[in-house]
């Protein structure tokens, strides 16, 4: 039972029960205001943010400050990684891999999303009237058309990646270069060593953000869009469960044992609807488990930016889901412009609040078919697939890095025995008592 009480992943599942409840049963403690208007800092090119109300302060809190690690942890990691490498070549074919890898796998998403929504039609049917309209000004707003400058402006975490691989491949050519490394390796495992700290605030984030999405919008508004949310559900799960079990089933990878792996980070992105909260610790986890530092550095932030399974199976969907709404005939022809527009447009749905909204928008308007303003269905029930969107690009991250490592032949598998059995939990603990036991000598 006490092992129990120390296992995070048991007060996540607390946490997240708790949320709920407080969200049904007592809407107005949830809302309840906590702040006179909502607090809104821009750090290290990270937007932090803390709702006024109780449920979007507890939330906002964690969130913000996982945020301010992912640029640090990205930069060191990237730097160190290609350092570590040493060859240049290497750093550039893993570095295309990565990419076409992520192209082939979310245009196969794109594809699966469509067929699914055309399958099980949810959107036949559906009474407009019974669903509050929204105001949806603020999504289509700039949405005009898509620019690769505009993505690379506002996509901090993009901006990093680049100038950690030129330092790093800087850094290779400089003679000097041991005494830098030796800086920076102490400073990532402190920066590791604070992320464990703050991630023992997860039950809070998780509570906060459940809470929240219940209180605000109830489980009976949800009704009239139901279908699409189990369609989008059970999509993304045959996507996990088939695809991406067939990729790791090729280097002989359990998916269902690397899930087991990570279900505490799958708790936390479910319960805060964000992948950039269990991100940083996702690097770690995969590094323990056999992968090279190298092939994480540079295959997971990419992938933060490029490798979106989820949210491109929900845009899909959701273009689909408007046009049988609006009972709109698409054409085989309208149908190939979805998908090429959307394997661009997508590509920007990373790292901005409400870029799933802003990209559907994007592809409304280019598409000039479909009403932009049936954006406005979807403001309740995207929050509630927001958990799927953020688990399937989540876990779509960590099964590409897994895949690559293996094809770049830069994976230990008796790591990865070791960290799937947990006997790392028991290393550390021997390891720490030595140390102990040596300083107090």
């Amino acid at each position: 039972m006490g092992k129990l009480f120390r296992n995070l992943t048991f007060w996540v599942l607390v946490a997240i029960t708790g949320g709920i409840l407080l969200g049904h049963y007592r809407p107005d403690l949830a809302q309840m205001q906590v702040l006179d208007q909502p607090f809104q800092l821009k750090v290290m090119g990270q937007e932090l943010s803390v709702g006024k109300t109780l449920s979007e302060f507890l939330s906002g809190i964690f969130i913000s400050l996982v945020k301010l690690f992912i640029n640090p942890i990205i930069f060191l990691t990237i730097t160190l990684g290609i350092v570590s490498m040493g060859d240049l070549k290497k750093v550039g074919r893993v570095g295309a891999k990565s990419l076409l890898y992520f192209e082939i796998v979310t245009t196969f998403a794109l594809v699966i999303g469509i067929l699914a929504a055309m399958l099980i039609q949810p959107g036949s049917g559906v009474d407009t009237s019974a669903v509050k309209g929204g105001d949806i000004s603020k999504y289509t707003k700039g949405s005009e058309e898509f620019s690769w400058l505009k993505f690379l402006k506002d996509n901090f975490t993009l901006q990093v990646l680049i100038v950690a691989i030129i330092t790093g491949v800087s850094l290779t050519f400089y003679k000097g270069k041991d005494k830098v490394v030796q800086f920076l390796q102490p400073l990532s495992k402190y920066i590791f060593k604070g992320l464990h700290w703050v991630m023992l605030l997860a039950p809070v984030g998780a509570f906060g953000g459940m809470a929240f999405t219940i209180s605000k919008y109830g489980i009976s508004t949800l009704l009239p869009l139901a279908k699409l949310m189990g369609t989008v559900y059970i999509t993304m799960a045959l996507f996990i469960f088939i695809v991406l079990y067939f990729i790791l089933r090729m280097y002989r990878v359990s998916i269902f044992r690397f899930l087991k792996y990570i279900r505490e980070e799958l708790l936390v992105v479910l319960g805060t609807s964000s992948s950039e909260a269990a991100l940083p610790t996702l690097m770690e986890k995969l590094e323990r488990m056999g992968c090279s530092k190298s092939v994480v550095g540079l295959v997971v932030p990419t992938g933060y930016s490029f490798n979106l399974d989820g949210t491109t199976i929900y845009l899909s969907m959701c273009m689909i889901f408007l046009a049988q709404v609006f009972n709109v005939d698409l054409s085989f022809a309208q149908v190939l412009s979805i998908i090429g527009i959307l394997m661009l447009t997508s590509k920007g749905a990373a790292g901005v609040t409400g870029s799933g909204f802003v990209v559907l928008a994007s592809t409304l308007t280019a598409i000039k078919v479909i009403p932009v303003e049936g954006l406005a269905l979807l403001l309740g029930v995207d929050r509630f697939m927001s958990e799927a969107r953020a688990i399937t690009n989540f876990i779509g991250n960590g099964v590409a890095t897994i895949w690559i490592a293996n094809n770049e032949k830069e994976f230990d598998r008796n790591k990865m025995e070791l960290a799937f059995n947990r006997v790392h939990e028991t290393e550390d603990v021997v390891k720490d008592n030595i140390e102990g036991e040596t300083i107090n000598h």
